[in-house]
């Protein structure tokens, strides 16, 4: 078929899905957005091309699709046509677990009813979302005894207090009768409450040290049973961070042979920044003695020769790893001491990503430390992947022993990761852009009185386009980037240049308007305190008593955003009696939970204020009263400690461009539209919006994050309570 055929095609499915059921409602935005996706999917070349064919032709669309266009049924009907027409299948990325069930468990299998050909759908997760089996039963003492108890070893037990112990014992112990009465699946998602990453960790499947169909009860494996259901599906729900992590791989679908949706797409550069950065701990090192043992004896086992120079590479990868410390301490242990805090690390970061010439040398070893013993380890589990096909009988055996080299695998490839990062060139060298680099500094455990200080080393790219641009988009024939927020003060601009489509000329850009009403539903309204935001002391005394005013005025639902903890702790602490009563505070009960009670508490008839931070600013859906005002206490800018962001800024400036118009306003920009984004959430919501920061009106660039928000008819309000349209 003709891309025009195949264009038409699948914007007859999304008429015909609109047309079929009342659920879904056709919204000229909507329709404007259908055919974008279905222009883009039909012009792209998929699969491969013969060496003497023509180029392979990109399409990429860059869609903002305003809250209550429907985006979802915009870009699943058409690629869904598309793909069935192409014979290939669509990939829908997504960066929150909520719009990953919102898909799988509602829209696509509403659209699977109206659609007149047939298409099988499924969720993809990373292997670390579900249980390893082999390793609960190891934690929670329900192992085979003739297994090797020095298969996953416990680490938190040599320092953990006894009721902490107890505690994860109480927890692995119910996993186990979970799983064994089916009232659990091993989906870590779908745990009543999701535990915290500690108790997770240990018992979560890793690629590492998996050996797949080898594995001892591998035919009861959660991970394998779940991607059975990948098999054969024409649509792939995944997520942001599985999509970076499986480049290379064969885990998901090609990237030049699928459709690929990004949904939330304004969390890609970040989620790509977080994916190729890489860290290290250089205090703690006791693995690298047991990576080293397993080594040898199981490469003596498999007759790899190398195995043996493996405890003196060990040897000597721990004492450079100890001498790399010692030279941190004499470079940074006096400040760390003048600022140490019982609190949290101290960070130094290195300017321009220049390296201090004492750290070149040492870093160069670990480095070819650690890339001469990666070679070795790789070199026994290929021995050990041979030995389970050729020796079928010893496969439980050999697995386990897998299984015990891939445990700590991971941590060598940080040092390997880290030190090559660490080792990039500087700015000032060959015109490059630096790397950020930066070391932090931690009191061990026992806090003030143990001595032991805890030192890592990080590093991090800093410009995530060009990460993007040489990693994904290099892969990427056909893609659908959507979310309600990527434009920036009204411009595609930053967001092209953040993501790495600028300048791709297979990249275009649509703007589909809401189809809400904001001037007439809603009320955008900036508070000019007397203090001066940036006087921080000051400023948040009198925020705090404005807002407790308004949070008393509250009747129905309200959500009260904060740019720090402190900040959030200080309002809380200045709430009395009743008031104190209505708000519920972030952290102090599970998300899930806390946002159920406070649904109960609006459906009730009563009050209810949520208090929260950054996560709380987007993806939240409190629809008509569970949320009729949203609070802002001041603009949300970036932390000012974000070494990457640092970094960023410094380089722009040393090349004579200015960071804060350039980085800082358009960032804050895009977030301040999310927040001020869960006010209306239906054609029947009628909110207001109050930031209390009067830089919004006072300065330019203020008024140039105005001109980003959805058009709310805009008021200001004095310190003394007059309002006027603004």
């Amino acid at each position: 078929m003709l891309p025009e055929d195949i264009a038409r095609l699948a914007l007859e499915a999304f008429d015909d899905a609109v047309d079929a059921s009342g659920a879904f409602r056709d919204r000229p935005g909507q329709r404007l957005m259908a055919e974008k996706v279905a222009q883009t999917f039909s012009a792209a070349t998929l699969g491969r091309v013969e060496e003497d064919g023509d180029e392979p032709v990109r399409a990429i669309a860059v869609i903002q699709a305003g809250t209550g266009v429907g985006k979802s049924l915009a870009y699943c009907a058409p690629a869904i046509a598309t793909a069935l027409a192409r014979n290939t299948r669509v990939m829908i990325s997504t960066a929150t677990v909520a719009l990953q069930e919102q898909l799988v468990n509602k829209d696509l299998p509403a659209l699977a009813a109206l659609m007149p050909q047939a298409f099988r759908f499924g969720l993809a997760k990373g292997r670390g979302r579900y249980v390893c089996k082999l390793k609960l039963s190891r934690h929670a003492g329900t192992a085979d005894p003739d297994d090797d108890d020095d298969l996953f070893p416990d680490e938190m037990a040599a320092h953990a207090p006894l009721h902490v112990m107890e505690a994860r014992a109480v927890f692995y112990a119910k996993l186990v009768r979970d799983l064994a009465s089916s009232a659990w699946d091993g989906d870590r998602d779908n745990l009543a409450q999701p535990p915290e990453s500690e108790l997770w960790s240990p018992v979560a499947a890793e690629s590492s040290s998996c050996t797949g169909k080898h594995c001892p009860v591998f035919n009861q494996c959660t991970y394998y049973e779940k991607r059975k259901e990948l098999v054969g599906a024409q649509v792939i729900v995944v997520n942001h961070d599985l999509l970076m992590s499986s480049l290379g791989s064969r885990m998901l679908p090609e990237l030049d042979n699928c459709l690929l949706v990004l949904d939330e797409g304004h969390h890609l550069p970040a989620v790509a920044l977080d994916h190729f950065a890489a860290s290290m701990d250089l205090s703690r090192t006791l693995w690298l003695e047991t990576l080293a043992n397993r080594a040898r004896r199981i490469g003596g086992l498999m007759t790899v020769t190398e195995s043996a120079d493996v405890p003196r590479l060990a040897a000597q990868l721990r004492q450079g790893m100890v001498d790399l410390s010692r030279l941190l301490m004499d470079l940074h242990g006096q400040a760390f001491r003048e600022t140490r805090s019982a609190h949290g690390p101290v960070r130094f970061r290195l300017p321009r990503g220049a390296l201090p010439e004492a750290l070149d040398e040492p870093l160069r070893l670990l480095n070819a430390l650690a890339e001469s013993m990666l070679a070795v380890l790789n070199t026994i589990a290929k021995a050990l992947r041979s030995a389970m096909r050729d020796q079928p009988d010893e496969a439980r055996k050999l697995s386990i022993l897998y299984a015990q080299l891939g445990m700590l695998s991971p941590r060598l490839e940080k040092v390997q990761a880290t030190t090559e990062l660490l080792l990039k060139a500087a700015e000032s060298e060959e015109g490059s852009v630096p790397v950020a680099k930066w070391f932090t500094f931690e009191l061990g455990q026992g806090g003030l009185d143990s001595g032991m200080v805890v030192i890592k080393a990080h590093a991090s790219p800093i410009l995530p386009g060009s990460t993007l641009r040489h990693h994904f988009w290099s892969r990427v024939r056909a893609a659908v980037v959507t979310s309600a927020t990527l434009t920036s003060c009204g411009e595609f601009d930053f967001y092209l240049r953040e993501s790495g489509l600028q300048d791709d000329p297979a990249a275009s850009a649509l703007e589909v308007a809401s189809p809400f009403d904001y001037a007439r539903q809603g009320r955008f309204v900036t508070v000019q305190t007397q203090a001066d935001p940036k006087q921080a002391e000051a400023f948040t005394a009198e925020m705090t008593r404005l807002l407790l005013g308004d949070v008393a005025l509250v009747e129905h639902g309200a959500l009260c955003l904060f740019t720090s903890r402190q900040q959030m702790s200080q309002a809380v602490a200045g709430l009395a009696g009743a008031l104190r009563d209505k708000v519920l505070v972030q952290g102090e009960l599970p998300r899930t939970l806390l946002i159920k009670r406070h649904r109960e508490r609006v459906e009730a008839g009563g009050a209810s204020v949520i208090f929260g931070m950054q996560s709380f600013g987007e993806g939240l859906d409190l629809p008509g009263q569970l949320c009729e005002t949203v609070f802002i206490a001041k603009l949300p800018f970036a932390p000012p400690d974000d070494p990457v962001g640092e970094a960023r800024a410094e380089w722009l400036r040393s090349v004579g461009r200015d960071p804060f118009s350039e980085l800082v306003v358009p960032a804050t920009a895009i977030r301040l539209a999310q927040w001020a984004g869960r006010a209306i959430r239906t054609e029947t919501d009628r909110a207001f919006v109050y930031c209390y920061d009067r830089r919004l009106v006072n300065t330019s660039y203020g008024r140039r994050l105005l001109e980003g928000l959805p058009p709310f008819l805009q008021q200001r309000r004095s310190a003394a309570g007059v309002v006027s349209e603004g």
